[in-house]
């Protein structure tokens, strides 16, 4: 077995232990036990996939896959993202000085470099025009405004760390189930592969997670300003 396999191997190992990890955080009764452990193995699975995702973007390039090589690794700038503002969110939520800089600083920038150079190979080097490319760099950089946004002023809600680990965790669910249902499932069930499965892989998770995201900003974060 080739050493990129072994690698694609481990990396879809524990992409799984991050799609268990990842519902039973959600499921957790929030502030649990359960919630925090499970959500503490989910964010080192996280890390793991994202430490083996990174040869493996570099084995595209190195094949002269420049487009593929492009994408995943613009998807690894979104997942190490989601999956740092979530962590820190819940370690500085006394400090949103701490939570902003410069780790926050390094990726909000890397996004917009890593959406930009997307668009740029979907339009001038992809074979074909690849609208999951452009939908998702456009992603990336309404992550970057987002980002600069919160950035700029310190917020006036004292809960606004739960609005950064809750919007972070949706980000970090809609990657683990991309890569499940977009590259897992089609290998659980060769039958349903095809273009209609990867359309629903790379969109149904965006459009779960908006859905998801209104609820939770109801559910949870009511308008409530700092007590001075």
């Amino acid at each position: 077995m080739k050493t990129y396999d072994i690698i694609a191997a481990i990396h879809a190992t524990i992409g799984a232990l991050a799609l268990v990890t990842f519902w039973t955080a959600a499921f957790a009764r929030k502030g649990s036990p359960l919630h925090k452990k499970s959500g503490k193995i989910y964010l080192l699975a996280i890390a793991a996939v994202l430490l083996t995702g990174v040869p493996l973007a570099i084995s595209r390039f190195i094949a002269g896959q420049i487009t593929g090589g492009t994408f995943l690794s613009f998807l690894l700038v979104l997942t190490a993202t989601s999956a740092w503002t979530s962590w820190r969110a819940i370690r500085d939520q006394k400090s949103w000085k701490n939570f902003v800089g410069p780790v926050y600083q390094l990726l909000m920038w890397s996004n917009l470099v890593a959406g930009l150079s997307v668009i740029y190979v979907a339009l001038n080097i992809a074979r074909d025009p690849q609208l999951i490319m452009l939908v998702f760099a456009g992603l990336g950089l309404l992550l970057f405004v987002n980002m600069f946004r919160f950035a700029r002023k310190e917020p006036t809600d004292p809960r606004w760390w739960l609005g950064q680990h809750l919007g972070s965790m949706l980000g970090n669910g809609i990657a683990t189930h991309i890569a499940f249902l977009s590259l897992g499932l089609p290998r659980l069930i060769p039958q349903i592969a095809g273009p209609s499965l990867q359309m629903m892989a790379w969109f149904g998770p965006v459009v779960i997670s908006a859905a998801a995201g209104v609820y939770l900003t109801r559910k949870y974060l009511k308008p409530r300003r700092m007590a001075r």
